[in-house]
């Protein structure tokens, strides 16, 4: 699926923190993203409470900015994507060989472990529309966690979208098995196959 810089040095008044200047950046969802600095919190594991609070801080003034009519270039043809999902906090890497390292904060204020498919699907499109990178360039890009969960991104090709000027992104990754689940259907379950209710 395409990516695409959605808008490039927008401002908010964000509430405890003060005026802040991010991109919005969409990968399969919208996110805020800029260097964790912005906001007054190093990119550091041991104050990742503080960065969460501050990201979920931005994302709700986004959010509040939207609802009031805002245009941060969050619209997307399919509608039930059209909203600002999380925020991406950078900054430098545990590897001097990595590009950076990010911190994805999504949905509610949810931690993802990895530096977040989508995230750095919306990092390269953003990266691209400012000329930091072009087609076929690789970066490695780091997790809150460091070396220890590593996603490359490189751009396949450009293309126009839906309007807008848009990359196609590759992301690599490894993923570990963390559990199984087995779901049966008992020969007497009068209602295991589904059912409908009237309405």
């Amino acid at each position: 699926m395409p990516s695409f810089a959605a808008a490039l040095d927008a401002t908010l008044e964000v509430p405890g923190i003060g005026e802040v200047r991010f991109d919005v950046g969409y990968g399969g969802a919208f996110y805020a993203i800029l260097p964790a600095e912005r906001l007054g919190v190093p990119l550091e594991t041991a104050r990742t409470p503080e960065l969460v609070r501050a990201a979920r801080a931005l994302v709700d003034a986004g959010r509040a900015a939207l609802r009031e009519g805002r245009d941060l270039g969050v619209t997307h043809p399919e509608d039930d994507l059209s909203f600002l999902y999380g925020a991406i906090l950078t900054g430098p890497a545990e590897d001097s060989a990595h590009h950076d390292r990010n911190l994805c904060v999504f949905a509610e204020g949810e931690v993802d472990r990895s530096p977040t498919g989508s995230g750095v699907s919306a990092r390269l499109a953003v990266a691209h529309a400012r000329g930091e990178i072009a087609p076929g360039e690789e970066r490695a890009i780091e997790s809150i966690l460091g070396s220890a969960s590593v996603f490359r991104g490189r751009i396949v090709r450009t293309e126009s979208w839906d309007g807008r000027e848009a990359v196609v992104p590759e992301v690599r990754g490894a993923a570990h098995p963390v559990g199984s689940a087995r779901y049966v259907l008992a020969p007497d379950d009068a209602i295991g196959r589904g059912f409908l209710l009237p309405r």
